[in-house]
Protein backbone atom coordinates (compact mmCIF):
# COMPACT_ATOMS: atom_id res chain seq x y z
CA UNK A 1 0.00 0.00 0.00
CA UNK A 2 2.80 3.11 1.29
CA UNK A 3 4.59 1.44 -2.31
CA UNK A 4 1.68 2.45 -4.13
CA UNK A 5 0.97 5.53 -2.00
CA UNK A 6 4.59 6.69 -3.19
CA UNK A 7 4.58 5.93 -6.74
CA UNK A 8 1.06 7.82 -6.85
CA UNK A 9 2.69 10.92 -5.46
CA UNK A 10 6.45 10.75 -6.60
CA UNK A 11 7.99 13.45 -9.15
CA UNK A 12 9.83 11.05 -11.81
CA UNK A 13 13.19 12.46 -12.38
CA UNK A 14 13.62 14.72 -15.12
CA UNK A 15 10.04 14.21 -16.14
CA UNK A 16 8.04 17.25 -17.34
CA UNK A 17 5.66 18.33 -14.47
CA UNK A 18 2.15 19.57 -15.02
CA UNK A 19 0.77 20.54 -11.70
CA UNK A 20 -2.94 20.97 -13.05
CA UNK A 21 -2.70 17.30 -14.06
CA UNK A 22 -2.51 16.27 -10.55
CA UNK A 23 -5.11 16.46 -7.80
CA UNK A 24 -5.51 18.88 -4.43
CA UNK A 25 -8.51 16.90 -3.35
CA UNK A 26 -7.53 13.01 -3.44
CA UNK A 27 -8.71 10.72 -0.82
CA UNK A 28 -7.43 8.00 -1.67
CA UNK A 29 -10.60 5.94 -0.51
CA UNK A 30 -9.87 6.47 3.02
CA UNK A 31 -12.49 7.69 5.81
CA UNK A 32 -11.73 10.19 8.18
CA UNK A 33 -12.71 8.46 10.99
CA UNK A 34 -10.42 5.67 10.08
CA UNK A 35 -7.76 7.45 8.55
CA UNK A 36 -7.21 9.73 12.11
CA UNK A 37 -6.61 6.06 14.07
CA UNK A 38 -3.93 4.66 11.23
CA UNK A 39 -2.00 8.30 11.69
CA UNK A 40 -1.90 7.42 15.34
CA UNK A 41 -0.60 4.38 14.73
CA UNK A 42 1.44 5.44 11.80
CA UNK A 43 3.26 7.97 14.33
CA UNK A 44 3.95 5.70 16.51
CA UNK A 45 6.04 3.47 14.52
CA UNK A 46 7.89 6.49 13.67
CA UNK A 47 8.47 7.17 17.09
CA UNK A 48 9.77 3.81 17.43
CA UNK A 49 12.25 3.89 14.63
CA UNK A 50 13.38 7.21 15.77
CA UNK A 51 14.34 6.15 19.01
CA UNK A 52 16.87 3.60 17.12
CA UNK A 53 17.94 6.69 15.22
CA UNK A 54 18.80 8.47 18.07
CA UNK A 55 20.36 5.61 19.97
CA UNK A 56 22.17 4.52 16.73
CA UNK A 57 23.43 8.14 15.83
CA UNK A 58 24.82 7.05 12.56
CA UNK A 59 22.73 8.52 10.23
CA UNK A 60 19.73 11.03 9.92
CA UNK A 61 16.87 12.12 8.14
CA UNK A 62 15.53 15.63 6.52
CA UNK A 63 12.35 16.29 5.60
CA UNK A 64 11.50 19.29 3.46
CA UNK A 65 8.08 21.05 3.40
CA UNK A 66 7.48 23.23 0.25
CA UNK A 67 3.97 24.75 -0.78
CA UNK A 68 2.02 27.75 -1.40
CA UNK A 69 0.56 30.25 1.67
CA UNK A 70 -2.28 27.70 3.69
CA UNK A 71 -0.75 24.83 2.42
CA UNK A 72 -0.39 23.56 5.56
CA UNK A 73 2.83 22.92 5.97
CA UNK A 74 2.68 24.32 9.92
CA UNK A 75 -0.71 22.26 10.49
CA UNK A 76 1.88 19.26 9.33
CA UNK A 77 4.42 19.90 11.81
CA UNK A 78 1.98 19.71 14.23
CA UNK A 79 -0.20 17.12 13.62
CA UNK A 80 2.86 14.84 12.56
CA UNK A 81 6.10 15.33 13.52
CA UNK A 82 4.89 16.26 17.27
CA UNK A 83 4.47 12.82 17.87
CA UNK A 84 8.13 11.95 17.72
CA UNK A 85 10.38 12.49 20.45
CA UNK A 86 11.21 16.54 20.16
CA UNK A 87 15.03 15.79 21.72
CA UNK A 88 15.42 14.37 18.32
CA UNK A 89 13.50 16.65 16.07
CA UNK A 90 14.87 20.04 14.62
CA UNK A 91 12.13 21.92 12.80
CA UNK A 92 13.32 24.92 10.96
CA UNK A 93 11.37 27.41 9.51
CA UNK A 94 13.42 29.52 7.03
CA UNK A 95 12.07 33.87 6.54
CA UNK A 96 13.61 36.13 4.11
CA UNK A 97 17.69 36.12 4.38
CA UNK A 98 18.59 38.64 6.36
CA UNK A 99 21.16 40.46 8.50
CA UNK A 100 24.35 38.19 8.24
CA UNK A 101 22.72 35.71 5.86
CA UNK A 102 22.71 38.19 3.40
CA UNK A 103 26.23 38.69 3.35
CA UNK A 104 26.76 34.69 2.55
CA UNK A 105 25.66 32.46 -0.51
CA UNK A 106 22.55 31.44 -0.38
CA UNK A 107 23.24 27.80 1.30
CA UNK A 108 25.50 28.91 3.99
CA UNK A 109 22.59 28.99 6.35
CA UNK A 110 21.36 25.84 5.31
CA UNK A 111 24.02 23.91 6.98
CA UNK A 112 23.71 25.38 10.00
CA UNK A 113 19.95 24.13 9.96
CA UNK A 114 20.91 20.38 9.11
CA UNK A 115 20.43 17.33 11.32
CA UNK A 116 23.24 15.88 13.47
CA UNK A 117 23.72 12.19 12.96
CA UNK A 118 20.67 10.41 15.07
CA UNK A 119 18.55 13.67 14.31
CA UNK A 120 15.21 14.07 12.48
CA UNK A 121 15.15 17.60 10.51
CA UNK A 122 12.09 19.24 9.36
CA UNK A 123 12.36 22.47 7.50
CA UNK A 124 9.40 24.33 6.74
CA UNK A 125 10.07 26.12 3.19
CA UNK A 126 14.09 26.01 2.42
CA UNK A 127 17.04 26.47 0.21
CA UNK A 128 14.19 25.83 -2.83
CA UNK A 129 12.58 29.35 -1.68
CA UNK A 130 15.67 30.79 -3.22
CA UNK A 131 15.08 29.83 -6.21
CA UNK A 132 11.39 30.35 -6.55
CA UNK A 133 11.46 33.88 -5.03
CA UNK A 134 14.12 34.93 -7.23
CA UNK A 135 12.65 33.74 -10.09
CA UNK A 136 8.98 34.71 -10.08
CA UNK A 137 10.02 38.59 -8.22
CA UNK A 138 12.81 38.74 -10.69
CA UNK A 139 15.08 39.61 -8.26
CA UNK A 140 18.33 38.49 -10.29
CA UNK A 141 19.36 37.47 -13.85
CA UNK A 142 17.58 34.49 -15.41
CA UNK A 143 20.88 32.51 -15.40
CA UNK A 144 21.51 32.62 -11.60
CA UNK A 145 18.60 31.32 -10.73
CA UNK A 146 19.14 28.36 -13.06
CA UNK A 147 22.58 27.92 -11.85
CA UNK A 148 20.75 26.97 -8.33
CA UNK A 149 19.23 23.84 -9.53
CA UNK A 150 22.47 22.52 -9.94
CA UNK A 151 23.61 23.36 -6.81
CA UNK A 152 20.59 22.04 -5.21
CA UNK A 153 20.97 18.87 -7.00
CA UNK A 154 24.77 18.39 -5.90
CA UNK A 155 24.41 19.88 -2.51
CA UNK A 156 21.79 17.05 -1.45
CA UNK A 157 23.95 14.55 -3.43
CA UNK A 158 26.57 15.24 -0.87
CA UNK A 159 24.17 15.22 2.32
CA UNK A 160 23.23 12.16 0.43
CA UNK A 161 26.68 10.70 0.78
CA UNK A 162 27.21 11.68 4.32
CA UNK A 163 24.73 9.56 5.61
CA UNK A 164 21.44 12.09 5.41
CA UNK A 165 18.12 10.95 4.22
CA UNK A 166 16.26 13.34 1.98
CA UNK A 167 11.87 12.96 1.50
CA UNK A 168 10.51 16.52 -0.05
CA UNK A 169 6.60 17.64 -0.02
CA UNK A 170 5.35 19.87 -2.23
CA UNK A 171 2.01 20.54 -0.58
CA UNK A 172 -0.31 21.33 -3.72
CA UNK A 173 -2.78 22.96 -2.50
CA UNK A 174 -5.65 24.40 -4.61
CA UNK A 175 -6.51 28.25 -5.47
CA UNK A 176 -10.21 27.84 -4.21
CA UNK A 177 -9.34 26.34 -0.77
CA UNK A 178 -6.37 28.39 -0.66
CA UNK A 179 -8.49 31.41 -0.70
CA UNK A 180 -10.94 30.22 1.86
CA UNK A 181 -8.06 29.25 4.67
CA UNK A 182 -6.68 33.15 3.85
CA UNK A 183 -9.72 34.70 4.88
CA UNK A 184 -10.47 32.13 7.84
CA UNK A 185 -7.09 33.49 9.07
CA UNK A 186 -7.57 37.54 8.37
CA UNK A 187 -11.26 36.91 10.49
CA UNK A 188 -9.45 34.64 12.99
CA UNK A 189 -7.99 36.87 16.07
CA UNK A 190 -6.27 33.85 17.03
CA UNK A 191 -4.67 33.51 13.59
CA UNK A 192 -4.82 37.27 11.86
CA UNK A 193 -1.37 37.77 13.52
CA UNK A 194 0.19 35.44 10.38
CA UNK A 195 -1.23 37.26 7.66
CA UNK A 196 1.11 38.76 5.47
CA UNK A 197 0.17 41.19 2.58
CA UNK A 198 2.59 39.23 0.46
CA UNK A 199 -0.19 36.24 1.04
CA UNK A 200 -2.61 38.29 -1.56
CA UNK A 201 0.31 39.81 -3.80
CA UNK A 202 1.65 36.09 -4.60
CA UNK A 203 -1.95 34.96 -5.42
CA UNK A 204 -2.35 37.68 -7.94
CA UNK A 205 0.90 35.93 -9.48
CA UNK A 206 -0.40 32.00 -8.86
CA UNK A 207 0.69 31.02 -12.63
CA UNK A 208 4.29 32.21 -12.34
CA UNK A 209 4.51 30.37 -9.53
CA UNK A 210 3.46 27.35 -10.13
CA UNK A 211 5.53 27.52 -13.14
CA UNK A 212 8.51 27.68 -11.23
CA UNK A 213 7.39 25.37 -8.72
CA UNK A 214 6.74 22.74 -12.01
CA UNK A 215 10.64 23.92 -12.89
CA UNK A 216 11.97 22.61 -9.53
CA UNK A 217 10.20 19.64 -9.11
CA UNK A 218 11.07 18.34 -12.72
CA UNK A 219 15.07 19.96 -11.96
CA UNK A 220 15.06 18.67 -8.64
CA UNK A 221 13.82 15.05 -7.57
CA UNK A 222 16.35 12.44 -7.73
CA UNK A 223 16.02 8.85 -6.89
CA UNK A 224 18.33 9.63 -3.85
CA UNK A 225 16.24 12.76 -2.66
CA UNK A 226 12.77 12.39 -4.09
CA UNK A 227 9.52 14.61 -4.37
CA UNK A 228 6.72 13.74 -3.55
CA UNK A 229 3.20 16.20 -4.96
CA UNK A 230 1.00 15.66 -1.57
CA UNK A 231 -2.78 17.01 -2.08
CA UNK A 232 -3.66 19.03 0.20
CA UNK A 233 -6.92 20.09 0.10
CA UNK A 234 -8.66 17.52 3.07
CA UNK A 235 -5.99 17.93 6.06
CA UNK A 236 -6.00 14.60 7.10
CA UNK A 237 -5.37 13.05 3.79
CA UNK A 238 -2.29 15.09 3.31
CA UNK A 239 -1.24 14.42 7.03
CA UNK A 240 -1.41 10.60 6.53
CA UNK A 241 -0.08 10.69 3.43
CA UNK A 242 3.30 12.63 4.47
CA UNK A 243 3.40 10.28 7.31
CA UNK A 244 3.43 7.13 5.64
CA UNK A 245 6.18 8.14 3.14
CA UNK A 246 8.17 9.36 6.10
CA UNK A 247 7.48 6.18 8.19
CA UNK A 248 8.68 4.27 5.20
CA UNK A 249 11.86 6.30 5.08
CA UNK A 250 12.56 5.69 8.54
CA UNK A 251 12.23 1.85 7.84
CA UNK A 252 14.31 1.89 4.97
CA UNK A 253 16.96 3.18 7.12
CA UNK A 254 16.40 0.63 9.34
CA UNK A 255 18.26 2.52 12.43
CA UNK A 256 20.14 -0.53 14.88
CA UNK A 257 20.44 -0.31 18.36
CA UNK A 258 23.98 -0.03 19.24
CA UNK A 259 25.36 -2.80 21.69
CA UNK A 260 26.64 -2.37 24.87
CA UNK A 261 29.55 -1.06 25.73
CA UNK A 262 30.25 -3.61 28.25
CA UNK A 263 29.34 -7.26 29.34
CA UNK A 264 25.90 -6.48 30.99
CA UNK A 265 25.46 -10.43 32.38
CA UNK A 266 25.11 -10.72 36.18
CA UNK A 267 25.37 -6.57 36.83
CA UNK A 268 22.83 -5.99 39.40
CA UNK A 269 21.81 -2.18 40.50
CA UNK A 270 22.07 -1.67 44.20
Amino acid sequence: MVDKLMRKFLVPANKPVDLSERSTNETLGWDKDSAKGELAKVIGQMAFHQHRLMAEASQSLLIILQGRDASGKDGLVRHVMTGMNPAGVHVVSFKVPAGVEKQHDYLWRCHAALPARGEVGVWNRSHYEDILVPRVKKLVPEETWRARYRHVRDFEQMLVDEGTTIVKFYLHVSHEVQRERLQKRIDNPESSWKHDPSDLSDRAIWPDYEEAYEDVLRETSRPHAPWYVIPADVKWVRDLAVAKIVLNSLQEMDPQLPSPKDDLRGITVV
